[in-house]
């Protein structure tokens, strides 16, 4: 089981005037290096915690049929596109959305309805199965200020750190991500 970006957010948490403010960078010299900051800061945020921050698209693959009831990667989970298998003609088919219930909560979760079972098509070997879900918070507004304190936090860090010498990312970035992180999801 793995999963895949298919669509990318269309923004960022933070805009690159509100990353100057933090930095007290003046001018418009290096906005396209804050630009790059932000997209790195964000996409460190978002797998340290296992999240989707602004609303994106996702596929998760599986070989074969998944458990009755199983979680999917990225939340908060906005919906479930569809869920589509493939038999070892290549022949493509969608499962009902009758024949499943989608769990919105903090971690989303798909569940076979009660008493329902997967098809008993035999799947091609590699993903079978595949999961098109929307996920994140939605648009900029919506994500949580902790997470913009982290990416202000690492643009700073790659303002003051820009000889090419690797120094550590600071631990606040961590800590301050820590207590939203997704554990086994």
């Amino acid at each position: 089981m793995y999963h895949k970006l298919i669509t990318a957010a269309a923004t960022e948490p933070v805009t690159a005037a509100n990353v100057k403010l933090y930095t007290r960078i003046v001018g418009s010299t290096e906005d396209d290096l804050i630009d790059t900051w932000i997209a790195a800061g964000r996409k460190l945020a978002e797998d340290f915690q296992n999240r989707a921050y602004i609303t994106q698209t996702w596929e998760l693959y599986f070989d074969c049929f998944p458990p009755s009831l199983f979680n999917l990667p990225r939340p908060p989970l906005v919906s479930i596109t569809s869920i589509k298998y493939y038999d070892t003609d290549e022949t493509e088919y969608t499962v009902s959305s009758d024949d499943y219930i989608v769990d919105t909560c903090e971690i989303g979760r798909v569940s076979l309805q009660h008493g329902g079972t997967w098809p008993s098509t035999t799947l091609r070997p590699v993903n079978g199965v595949i999961v098109r879900f929307v996920a994140g918070y939605g648009a900029a507004a919506d994500v949580p200020e902790s997470v913009k304190d982290a990416i202000y936090l690492y643009c700073a860090y790659r303002y003051e750190n820009r000889t090419g010498e690797y120094k550590e990312i600071p631990k606040a970035f961590y800590d301050i991500l820590r207590p939203e992180r997704v554990w086994n999801c």
